[in-house]
């Protein structure tokens, strides 16, 4: 991935044993956490996505349908592949092989209105880690939506854990948390992009 941090090589180990190593298409979890996911987007409909470490693309799926225009990378060649077979009937979905955070999409002047960092930061080390997030609130467009979502158990080959994640994030200057969704098994944060003030989803549709 990035110097530090988990070597590409493990994922391209990982994918060359089985096309889907962590069974995001089949295992129940993982298809109740991507609708839990995609359930606490706060907005009806984004205009510009973003989705690094994609995967094969399951969760991407799910995004689609709320999206614009949705960009999806990961850092290996075999889900990638696996990602585009997915989505190939819906042009407004690209999907591409891409390093992050050394490397990270052309932002426009809006940048992206979301951002979906899911499964991915406790890959990092410190400085990996804190340049993803760098990057991330940089690309978000004032009163955009980070979601973040991590597995909270200990896994050997991650860095970090994901409450470690949820806790830098947290203290970022420029993100206001919204919401949170939390279980033994993983946390889901939602945050804004700070200024405009954050407003709940009440808020945003005038009820209060």
């Amino acid at each position: 991935m990035t110097s530090g941090g988990t070597p590409a090589g493990y994922f391209d180990d990982m994918y060359a044993g089985a096309e889907d190593p962590w069974s995001f298409e089949t295992r129940w979890y993982d298809q109740r956490k991507h609708e839990v996911t995609v359930a606490c987007l706060p907005r009806r409909r984004y205009r510009s996505a973003f989705e690094p470490g994609c995967s094969t693309g399951t969760l991407t799926r799910r995004l689609a349908p709320r999206c614009d225009r949705l960009l999806a990378v990961d850092i290996a060649a075999a889900p990638v592949a696996s990602a585009r077979r997915r989505l190939a009937e819906q042009p407004h979905v690209r999907v591409e092989r891409m390093r992050v955070p050394d490397e990270w999409p052309a932002v426009t002047d809006d940048g992206f209105d979301l951002i979906v960092l899911s499964e991915l930061g406790y890959y990092f080390d410190d400085a990996g880690l804190d340049l993803l997030v760098a990057r991330t609130v940089d690309s978000l467009e004032p009163g955009g939506t980070l979601v973040a979502v991590h597995w909270r158990p200990a896994v050997a080959e991650h860095a970090r854990s994901g409450d470690d994640v949820h806790r830098l994030l947290a203290g970022v200057d420029g993100l206001t948390r919204t919401a949170r969704h939390e279980e033994a098994d993983f946390l889901l944060d939602v945050f804004l992009r700070v200024p405009p003030p954050a407003r709940s989803v009440a808020q945003a549709d005038g009820l209060w």
